[in-house]
């Protein structure tokens, strides 16, 4: 932004190391390697020690592309990204990435500024100035606190990351006072040059809480009862390493992933229902278990009642495994609860399990007989539609080598959560679930794609992409060959639909939307209309090599996605 008034950060003076100069030193020593931020007159000082640092800046186009560019960022890559964003608007404006982000578990610290000390909260119509910012963004944060003096920089800073490891994720609120920002910080404590200095004492890694041994004895005890167990996999799962495929086998039961687990266990594995659990037969398969373990899940709707018609129930001793103890008796009480780390938990009920005494063939749960009668279930439940988009989605991961697919609120991306199997976690994720927000799938996939460094495919629609297409200009600037996949259904084709299904009158749905060939040239990028099988193929192997992103535009009527859709095989 700009302003033909001196900026209000310019009055200070210059001090050997101020705190906007020394929180960039932390971030640093946090491992954070990449800020998204657009530069205000309430900001521009937390830029002054950047170069000094190897942090990486990306400019998005609004601060609601920074947040969702810092939430794609994690999930692909498993780093934390930060956001600097401006007092009053600039926070107005991240919130509903914020909100996305909290919904799913996704961590990301976001450094705002704040009015001077002495204006904060003072309602006297100062630049920027928000009644109760700190309150305001606390709603879709973890936590928010601010900085009044420099001295409290270190520790604040210290319990955002003790937080980001040591608990449920999420996003995470820290504001300075303009005049803090400058403030002289010579004399607060600096990080150490590395963990083992002589000089300072090194800061402790927080970790998940270990869970009780005692307790995983117990979920073992019960288990030994079970007739036909069920294990539903969450998105708390999505670094746990071979054991979840190991402890499935051991316990011989049914599996199903959310979607943020999606990968966890292969594709064809035999005991895998993949994201099945809100159809008729999946939910069977539940609903008739008299053992549920539950672990790194919220058995949230968006995961478990996707059709949002009431109908998951879990009958049977439900086992749940959290790192948040509020979750654990939430939506659906436990009857055995254990707070822990999912990797360690997992790891002590398969080292159990590896040592019981009790004959495994003597209780047999006939897991891989249930998996088969349901899924031969689903199959007959394949529309024409449904097969064509998993198909499309299924030859573009078996194109691009490590392809990580980023989805908005669109059609594929509901197919694909039920019917697309991911080849490894963090390859397939999407707003629907959680928040469930829209325009989402473009500032995400610029995000996973910096994150990651492997090819990123956007899955979005022509009515979803409007709500964020400026940031179309931050992939062309950052010369990132990111496919957009654009499902073209002429307006807002999900919601028409759920009109004319309920006898509505279809106001607002049929939206004009743009000519995307020249759109996509006037913001760099390349375009595609897409309208054979061949066609893609042959645009696959050389754009994912290029230095542009590009539009795919495919519309949903295109005959070619049925043509494919009559060789969709599913859970392969």
């Amino acid at each position: 932004m700009t302003h033909s008034t001196k900026s209000p950060l310019a009055s200070s003076p210059r001090s050997s190391l101020t705190c906007g100069e020394l929180l960039v030193q932390w971030l640093e020593y946090y491992g954070v390697e990449t800020a998204f931020g657009i530069p205000g007159v309430h900001t521009v000082e937390l830029y002054r020690g950047l170069p000094n640092t190897n942090i990486r800046h990306i400019t998005p186009r609004h601060e609601q592309g920074a947040g969702f560019m810092a939430d794609g960022y994690y999930r692909a890559s498993g780093k934390i990204g930060v956001c600097f964003i401006i007092t009053g608007p600039g926070m107005t404006n991240i919130m509903t990435a914020m909100a996305q982000a909290l919904a799913d578990s996704i961590p990301m610290l976001i450094i705002s500024s704040v009015n001077k000390v002495k204006d904060t909260g003072s309602g006297e119509g100062h630049l920027h100035e928000l009644h109760d910012q700190q309150g305001m963004v606390s709603k879709v944060a973890l936590t928010s606190k601010t900085i009044w003096q420099p001295e409290s920089l270190p520790k604040v800073i210290a319990e955002a990351f003790a937080l980001f490891n040591g608990a449920r994720p999420g996003p995470v609120h820290i504001q300075l006072p303009i005049d803090i920002i400058t403030a002289d910080a010579s004399h607060v404590e600096r990080p150490p040059r590395s963990n083992t200095s002589a000089d300072h004492v090194s800061l402790p890694r927080v970790m998940k809480p270990l869970p009780n041994p005692a307790q995983l004895d117990l979920i073992i005890e019960s288990l030994k009862t079970a007739k036909n167990p069920v294990l539903l996999y969450g998105g708390g799962c999505v670094d746990v390493d071979q054991d979840a495929q190991k402890l499935a086998e051991l316990i011989d039961a049914p599996t199903f992933l959310t979607i943020n687990a999606k990968g966890l266990l292969p594709p064809r594995h035999p005991l895998s229902l993949g994201s099945n659990q809100s159809l008729a037969a999946g939910r069977a398969v539940i609903t008739e278990a008299d053992w549920v373990l539950a672990i790194g899940t919220e058995l949230g709707e968006t995961d478990y009642d996707v059709f949002f018609n009431g109908g998951f129930h879990i009958n049977g001793t439900l086992v749940r495994i959290d790192c948040d103890a509020a979750q654990l008796q939430r939506p659906f009480r436990a009857d055995i609860a254990v707070l822990g780390d999912a990797q360690l938990a997992i790891s002590g009920l398969c080292a159990r399990l590896e040592g019981q005494v009790f004959d495994h063939q003597a209780v047999d749960h006939k897991a891989v007989s249930r998996v088969n009668d349901a899924k031969q279930d689903l199959i007959k439940d394949i529309t024409p539609d449904f097969a064509g988009q998993n198909a499309l989605l299924q030859l573009i991961r078996d194109e691009i080598e490590d392809v990580i697919f980023v989805g908005d609120s669109t059609q594929p991306v509901y197919s694909g959560n039920l019917g697309f199997e991911a080849l490894a976690t963090r390859r397939w994720f999407n707003s629907s679930t959680g928040f469930g927000t829209l325009g989402y799938g473009l500032p995400a996939a610029i995000g996973a794609m910096i994150g990651s460094k492997v090819p990123v495919v956007s899955l979005i629609g022509d009515g979803g992409i409007q709500f964020t297409i400026a940031e179309l200009i931050c992939a062309a600037e950052l010369e990132l060959p990111l496919i957009v996949l654009l499902w073209n259904n002429q307006g807002y084709g999900e919601i028409r639909r759920y009109m004319e299904e309920g006898g509505l009158p279809l106001i607002g749905v049929n939206i004009k939307t743009p000519n995307f060939e020249p759109l996509a040239a006037g913001f760099g990028a390349g375009y595609r209309r897409i309208t054979e099988k061949q066609q893609l193929l042959d645009a696959l192997k050389t754009d994912t090599k290029g230095k542009q992103p590009i539009i795919y535009e495919i519309d949903e009527s295109d005959a070619f996605l049925m043509e494919m859709g009559k060789d969709f095989a599913c859970f392969t």
